[in-house]
């Protein structure tokens, strides 16, 4: 099997880019950040301060969190619901970045990461993709671009939901990438064998093609790894 680890900061568009990769390939798509914002929203939901370890692991056992796919999409489910829309709120985004700090939680997804991965060609995108989850991925790629820019990717997007200050998106974006990269564990960085591709001023057509470039380069023709042994 094939994986691309896709790792960057809050708002580099890892997500969409990352799923038209992945169509582009045929490989399975995984978001692992919505896997982290569906626990959030399970503590949100029960009343827990998504930062408070003491608070969230013993709630860890109650949380059924599952990915399905509708035509070619990912859906998110807790327990039987689906939530793909209540976790891309902002509040969920901030217990997202807090909870993804709590080992256990880390813990406690990685066997469902790694799962999917050992099954299927995938375009894993997350914050600890290739120096956590899949430190063997074939092709890693580290997604970013000016914090400005990512700011303002974000706060488009949530226009479309209702008016909010481009200021507060920034300071959020900001704060998000202090607490990313600070954590002590698994801390957002990229891996020694990455290769780093910055988004900021071109068109997302632009940044999928580039994305792209960047694979094929790495996996010839046939899906072999560059580098990997064939035996016959």
């Amino acid at each position: 099997m094939i994986s691309i680890a896709i790792d960057g900061p809050a708002g580099a568009g890892k997500s969409t880019i990352a799923r038209r990769v992945a169509q582009e390939l045929g490989y399975l798509y995984v978001d692992t950040g919505a896997l982290y914002r569906a626990i959030a929203l399970h503590m949100l939901r029960a009343g827990k301060n998504p930062a408070v370890p003491e608070e969230v692991i013993p709630q860890l056992g109650e949380v059924q969190v599952s990915l399905q796919y509708a035509e070619g999409e990912q859906q998110v489910f807790l327990s039987a619901e689906n939530v793909s829309d209540w976790i891309r709120t902002p509040d969920v985004a901030a217990a997202s970045s807090k909870v993804s700090a709590i080992p256990k939680v880390r813990e406690f997804l990685l066997s469902l990461q790694r799962n999917l991965a050992e099954q299927n060609n995938v375009v894993m995108d997350g914050r600890d993709i290739g120096t956590v989850v899949l430190p063997y991925a074939q092709v890693k790629i580290f997604l970013t671009a000016s914090l400005e820019e990512r700011a303002r990717r974000r706060w488009k997007e949530l226009l479309q939901k209702g008016s909010i200050d481009f200021d507060t998106v920034l300071s959020d974006v900001k704060k998000r990438d202090e607490q990313d990269t600070t954590r002590e564990i698994a801390p957002l960085m990229q891996a020694a064998d990455a290769v780093l591709v910055d988004t900021t001023g071109i068109t997302l057509e632009q940044s999928v093609e580039r994305m792209l470039t960047v694979i094929r380069e790495r996996l010839p023709r046939g899906g072999v790894p560059k580098g990997k042994e064939v035996v016959s």
